[in-house]
């Protein structure tokens, strides 16, 4: 149960009411502070819209981030979108076996991809050669992307542990399908 109430539109001034637009649990509980919701959105909205990252490999990364968090609501969250931006059920089995060691299909920058959030997640950065390899393979901008991307998620799977956040029914059957383990 979330530590902070669900809000709906109607609890907030017409000025934040935007805020909803996409009503997920995640947003109504982040509106009880509009002000920091919105800057929230901003930069989910950069990694989502505005940044020239493949969609598929930022999903995978996102992924990546989710399982090693053991963040339900990030991983059955993402699960779904990432199939809508091209990842399929066999790139999430995938991951799993890629991040318990085990030999994929994956090409070399979807593990490089993985890697590097892996990097991040248990280790709070990237490590040189790594960064090195996906600067070589992309250039800096995409490079930083995929850092931020990274470490944005990292941040939203703290938030959404520390709030407490539910998985919403629809959003269930992607964790039932791919259960995070422990």
């Amino acid at each position: 149960m979330a530590r902070v109430p669900y809000l709906e539109p109607a609890d907030l001034a017409d000025d934040d009411k935007d805020l909803l637009k996409r009503p997920i649990w995640l947003a109504k509980a982040l509106v009880n502070s509009p002000k920091a919701a919105r800057a929230f959105f901003g930069l989910g909205g950069y990694i989502r819209h505005g940044s020239k990252l493949d969609p598929r490999l930022r999903e995978l990364a996102i992924l990546q981030v989710g399982w090693l968090a053991k963040s339900p609501y990030e991983w059955s969250h993402h699960v779904k979108l990432g199939h809508d931006f091209g990842v399929s059920y066999e790139d999430v089995q995938a991951l799993i076996d890629d991040t318990d060691g085990k030999p994929t299909t994956l090409d070399a920058i979807t593990r490089l991809v993985l890697q590097a959030a892996r990097e991040i997640t248990t280790g709070g950065e990237m490590a040189a050669d790594t960064f090195a390899a996906l600067q070589a393979e992309w250039g800096n901008e995409l490079a930083i992307d995929l850092t931020l991307t990274i470490a944005f998620y990292n941040a939203v799977v703290r938030v959404l542990g520390t709030l407490k956040i539910d998985v919403e029914p629809e959003y269930q059957p992607y964790l039932d399908k791919f259960p995070l383990r422990g």
